[in-house]
């Protein structure tokens, strides 16, 4: 039994490690070739390492549009989950009425659909009644799937805090606003954090439903991918690549320590 146990873990480890490299390598070889001397193709060896295509990149204003744009729309994305994901999580939560897991269902739905799906239907009802591709229609389609993980957030840390405080509060005459405020907004504060920036981090690299919601505009992935299709200068699209991969995990990795603190604290 031992050698059998031995052999498992040793089994385990080698399929996690090589699970592992199989997600991340990709990741480091963007990183590479983002300093990649060969303007079209990927040679390996490098032939050689430059910080050439850095500065091109800085220097091109279509790069620029589609960061601007992909942080006004994440940005806005963001703080439309916080408000409506709270909204919903609290009165999901705490309400008790005809339909409510239905409605807790319709929330989650959105991430859970395939991104086309969602596109698609979100496309059509905007053609049909009439709505102008625009930045706000990349906002909307966005606030759909970002609502779900603030959404998630909020409920899970509702479902760990008692409701003896709030019950407190309203006995000591505070008022629906103040107890909000003073008692469930501090409890949730971290929640509504973390889903925040995972709702960024969302938005700002989503590429299937934006393609069918942002009309002539390109956001980031969709400028990416454009440039895959018909390379310019290849190493340039690695490099807005590498940008990317910091601005998409770093939200990610501090609301990983904000909840994994919070969860500590809790214990």
């Amino acid at each position: 039994m031992p050698s059998k146990w031995n052999l498992g873990t040793i089994g385990l480890k080698v399929a996690t490690t090589l699970g592992f490299l199989f997600i991340h390598i990709p990741l480091f070889i963007i990183i590479m070739y983002a300093f990649s001397t060969d303007e079209k193709t990927f040679q390996f060896p490098l032939p050689g390492f430059t910080l050439k295509w850095f500065g091109v990149a800085w220097e091109r204003n279509d790069i620029w549009e589609a960061i601007i744009l992909s942080s006004q729309v994440a940005t806005i994305s963001t703080l439309m989950a916080i408000i409506l994901g709270t909204l919903a999580c609290l009165a999901v939560y705490r309400s008790k009425f005809f339909g409510r897991e239905v409605i807790s269902f319709l929330v989650i739905l959105p991430i859970a659909l395939p991104g086309i799906v969602t596109g698609i239907s979100l496309r059509s009802a905007m053609s049909l009644f009439g709505i102008p591709f625009s930045t706000w229609t990349i906002v909307i389609a966005h606030a759909t799937f970002c609502i779900v993980t603030v959404y998630n957030n909020v409920l899970a840390r509702l479902r760990r805090s008692s409701h003896s405080m709030v019950e407190a509060s309203m006995d000591l005459g505070a008022n629906p606003w103040q107890t909000f405020r003073f008692v469930i907004l501090p409890n949730i504060a971290t929640a509504l954090l973390a889903g925040g920036m995972l709702s960024f981090a969302l938005s700002f690299d989503e590429v299937i439903v934006t393609t069918f919601t942002a009309g002539q505009q390109s956001t980031v992935p969709i400028w990416m991918l454009t440039e895959f299709i018909r390379p310019r200068q290849r190493p340039v699209t690695n490099v807005v690549a590498v940008f990317v991969i910091l601005v998409t995990t770093l939200p990610i990795l501090v609301a990983y320590y904000l909840t994994k603190e919070d969860e500590g604290g809790k214990k």
